[in-house]
């Protein structure tokens, strides 16, 4: 997969990540929630993995002093699998390395195995449950953080 690129977000980027946040998950953003992360909010950090000029994945997250929160990844159902949101968490990783953050944190579903292995991999804690998280079914997210990175 050495032809993915890696690149921040971008406002040109907004249609592709919407729907590839659509197709991924049951209560998505809305559209303008990613226009105003790119446009308003200081702590953003998006990025996007681009295969051969298409979105295929994208991960954002909010850099506050040395801590970041992911706040959201998703990868194409199509490119799942193969080792995207491999290298999209490389990435956002790198990215926190570079401006001297310490901690990552995130909040996952307790259903959503794949992903929790992925964090896991990536040496990422499960530290605490928040009961009832996800509006969209009252289930719980598991706490997650990555320390000394």
């Amino acid at each position: 997969m050495n032809d993915v690129v890696f690149r921040n977000m971008e406002l040109s980027y907004i249609d592709d990540v919407y729907l590839i946040e659509k197709l991924s998950f049951a209560s998505p953003w809305q559209r303008e929630s990613f226009y105003c992360e790119l446009t308003t909010n200081k702590c953003a950090l998006y990025r996007v993995a681009v295969k051969d000029g298409i979105v295929i994945a994208y991960g954002g997250m909010w850099i506050m002093l040395d801590e970041a929160h992911i706040t959201n990844i998703a990868v194409h159902p199509e490119y799942r699998g193969i080792g995207v949101g491999n290298m999209l968490i490389e990435d956002m990783i790198n990215c926190c390395r570079e401006r001297g953050v310490h901690s990552i944190t995130l909040e996952v579903r307790q259903s959503n195995i794949p992903a929790i292995n992925l964090y896991k991999k990536y040496n990422f804690k499960e530290v605490a449950v928040r009961k009832k998280y996800y509006t969209d079914n009252n289930e719980d997210a598991i706490i997650m953080w990555k320390y000394d990175i």
